[in-house]
């Protein structure tokens, strides 16, 4: 949490030791190299579950896409392209059920994680009253650091209930992500709005997992109308498009048009050949579906992985991940025990908030012939 005269959360610290400025902690994901030695000892070497990044191709007409036409030649708009952002708000529209008006409810940002910590410090100048960040106290690193990065108090919820009426009042926004990462969960969008219309908060719904939601239909916080509310969207995992940095917001028009307008002042705009790209990959569900049908498939050989060395797994409700609880809460452990018998990389929970440091998060997201090896290493 940050508090006057100092800041502390998920390791991170400002001021102390004589210094006035910023010490970045270190990535979370750099934490692993001992881990991944461990893995990287077994014939055909280690096998990296740690990071959510697609191992699988994007459709090849969507890659073609990105040599073709001139769209490199001029700076791109920042706010989409009307082709990008008629071709989202035609996928909201089909795939979730709701209207969006691509004019002025919708824009695109640079791959979602840069809106994730950008976003805080511009809702900050909007409203300078207000100076607290409120996020899922197990989550994507990113919207505590996002806090941080804005000069703001991050402050984790477990339960909106349980949110004092001070730090309602002096939010700027509250994050909610489902399907959640790292555990999977489906939350209640719609009780998550009605708290945050009631409390005057702008609600951040980070939906970039929708597309893998299986536990019923997906699901957006949109469904109930714009007011007060964004969805961010991402071609990153529905479209294996990490690398592209893409995705959408869109929402509350008031909210949409304000960070449209302080964005273009920042110089974020999609790459023109991606925004090209992008449209072709929206308009397609067909390699989604392929999709989800590789990562369901992938997600029931790492249970059987994990039950393997005495890891109880189950399937998620929504993303690509396993959440795991550790044997005795040792998370670290867990992840060396994987990496030594099945040459595999875990992220430890403690990632993703101190409540976390109980479990291990597994991805899905290596090829199906190295999952296979994994499974032989264990005789799963």
């Amino acid at each position: 949490m940050i508090e006057s005269g100092g800041i502390e959360g998920g390791g991170v610290s400002i001021g102390g030791s004589g210094m006035n400025g910023f010490v970045p902690p270190p990535y979370p994901y750099e934490r692993l190299g001992a881990v991944t030695a461990l893995a990287a000892r077994h014939p055909g070497g280690a096998i990296d579950l740690s990071i959510g990044t697609p191992c699988d191709p994007a459709p090849d007409e969507v890659v073609a896409a990105l040599a073709a036409g001139d769209a490199y030649r001029g700076y791109p708009p920042s706010i989409g392209s009307a082709a990008f952002r008629a071709a989202a708000a035609e996928w909201f529209a089909r795939r979730l059920g709701v209207a969006v008006d691509p004019a002025t409810e919708l824009a695109a940002c640079v791959g979602t994680k840069e809106f994730v910590a950008s976003a805080p410090q511009y809702l900050k100048l909007r409203d300078p009253s207000r100076d607290t960040v409120l996020y899922p106290e197990i989550s994507y690193p990113t919207y505590e650091m996002g806090a941080i990065l804005a000069g703001c108090r991050a402050v984790p919820y477990r339960d909106l209930a349980e949110v004092s009426d001070d730090d309602a009042r002096r939010a700027l926004c509250v994050w909610v992500n489902s399907p959640a990462n790292p555990t999977g969960e489906l939350v209640d969008l719609a009780a998550v709005a009605s708290w945050g219309r009631a409390h005057g908060v702008p609600v951040l719904a980070d939906e970039c997992y929708v597309e893998y939601t299986w536990d019923g239909p997906p699901a957006t916080i949109l469904r109930d109308g714009p007011q007060g509310v964004l969805a961010l969207h991402s071609l990153s995992k529905r479209d294996n498009f990490a690398g592209a940095r893409i995705g959408f917001y869109a929402g509350d028009a008031d909210l949409v048009g304000y960070l449209r307008e302080v964005r273009k002042h920042a110089g974020l705009m999609p790459p023109g050949p991606v925004q090209q790209a992008a449209v072709i990959a929206l308009a397609d569900d067909e390699h989604v579906r392929r999709q989800r049908e590789r990562y369901l498939r992938r997600l029931r050989r790492l249970v059987d992985i994990a039950g393997a060395v005495g890891l109880r797994a189950e399937l998620p409700a929504g993303t690509f991940y396993l959440w795991v609880p550790a044997p005795d809460g040792d998370a670290w452990g867990a992840a060396r025990e994987l990496a030594e018998r099945a040459g595999i990389v875990v992220s430890p929970g403690e990632f993703y908030g101190a409540p976390a440091s109980g479990f291990v998060r597994i991805a899905a997201v290596a090829t199906d012939e190295r999952i296979e090896l994994a499974a032989a290493r264990v005789g799963a």
